[in-house]
């Protein structure tokens, strides 16, 4: 074969291993921004998913709360009521 021939397939080689150096790298930066995408997807479920657990830990507290007080108050009825009741010793 001639000399240029030879020097077309070596240009050749070098284009199509250039393109797929160039493909190879868009491919993984696409990788990586969909990775990156499902990253901030996957923060944005945890940080919905800590302020509910945050609200539910509230309410909570604030049920315990209002339960003790209720418990509280039953016991003064009950103190109360063991007070009024003729049939009790005291």
């Amino acid at each position: 074969m001639e000399t240029w021939v030879w020097i077309v397939i070596a240009v050749a080689v070098v284009v199509v291993v250039v393109a797929l150096l160039i493909a190879s790298r868009r491919a993984k930066e696409r990788r990586l921004e969909s990775k990156r995408g499902e990253a901030l997807q996957l923060r944005r479920q945890a940080e919905a998913k800590e302020q509910r657990a945050e609200h539910r830990a509230s309410v909570a507290d604030e049920l315990s709360q209002a339960a003790d007080r209720e418990r509280k108050e039953a016991e003064m009825a009950a103190q109360r009521a063991d007070e009024v009741d003729p049939d009790i010793d005291k």
